[in-house]
């Protein structure tokens, strides 16, 4: 069991999934993983997701400390998002599940071309 600010948690998979579990944080770090991006730019790799949660998940994930959001004063607006150094820690875990996911595509699915 482990004790992280004002959470319990029962184990280290409870801890991984508080930070990243979900539909979509971790289809957000993936795209954030090599580079800084724009809101729009995350929206236009995530089509499925709304704005809204888009940018709930954003500001989680930045709550958490795992994303970085860079407001630059210029009109219009300019945010940008990126890994903080913690986030970056989890590079190796997002390039391994998505190591599985396209071996269990390959093995059990078919490729789709993109639209």
């Amino acid at each position: 069991m482990f004790e992280i600010g004002d959470k319990t948690y029962h184990c280290a998979m409870d801890v991984t999934m508080d930070y990243i579990g979900g539909k979509w944080k971790t289809v957000v770090l993936w795209y954030l993983r090599n580079k800084t991006m724009r809101f729009g730019e995350l929206k236009k790799q995530i089509p499925d997701i709304t704005e809204k949660m888009l940018s709930l998940q954003l500001k989680a994930l930045e709550e958490d400390g795992l994303v970085k959001r860079e407001v630059y004063p210029e009109v219009p607006l300019r945010v940008e998002y990126s890994l903080t150094e913690f986030g970056e820690t989890l590079v190796p875990v997002l390039d391994a599940i998505a190591k599985w996911g396209r071996n269990l595509g390959e093995s059990k699915g078919k490729l789709k071309p993109v639209e």
